[in-house]
């Protein structure tokens, strides 16, 4: 299984509108340098494993053709859009996104906060099961556009 980066998000601040970046420091045990999670301060930062969110571009996809629910760049609030991996089956496992080392903690099921911040109803339903995952960061590096995912 290998996949690509497709795109990496940060919102410096809780409820701060997601920023698109192409590289971003990932420092482990902390999240990405401008992050809002980096600092503690998101939603679930009391949550263990919350230095990264993953989702699938295949799953928003499914949504967009299953539920009518087209998901903006970034609305979606995870730090970092993937294709090409199974994001579900890395929960409990560890994978590397070009030199940084991750162990997937749990999946990242959709949140009122985010059926709160999408235009149509239905968001919520639409990504349970598909909402992503929460990851801890083992070993940093710089996380980059384009940068493979693969199990280690």
């Amino acid at each position: 299984m290998t996949g690509h980066v497709r795109a990496i998000h940060i919102a410096p601040e809780q409820g701060a509108p997601m920023e698109r970046v192409e590289r971003v420091p990932a420092v482990a045990g902390r999240g990405l340098e401008g992050d809002r999670y980096y600092d503690t301060e998101g939603t679930f930062a009391e949550r263990s494993g919350s230095d990264l969110t993953l989702i699938a571009a295949e799953a928003l996809a499914a949504v967009e053709r299953d539920y009518d629910v087209a998901l903006e760049s970034g609305v979606h609030r995870r730090n970092v859009t993937t294709d090409g991996v199974a994001l579900n089956h890395l929960a409990g496992e560890q994978f590397r996104i070009g030199d940084v080392v991750c162990e997937g903690v749990e999946l990242c099921e959709p949140c009122s906060y985010l059926e709160a911040n999408l235009e149509k109803r239905g968001g919520r339903e639409a990504l349970v099961h598909r909402g992503g995952l929460r990851a801890r960061i083992l070993e940093g590096g710089i996380l980059a556009t384009d940068d493979r995912i693969e199990r280690v």
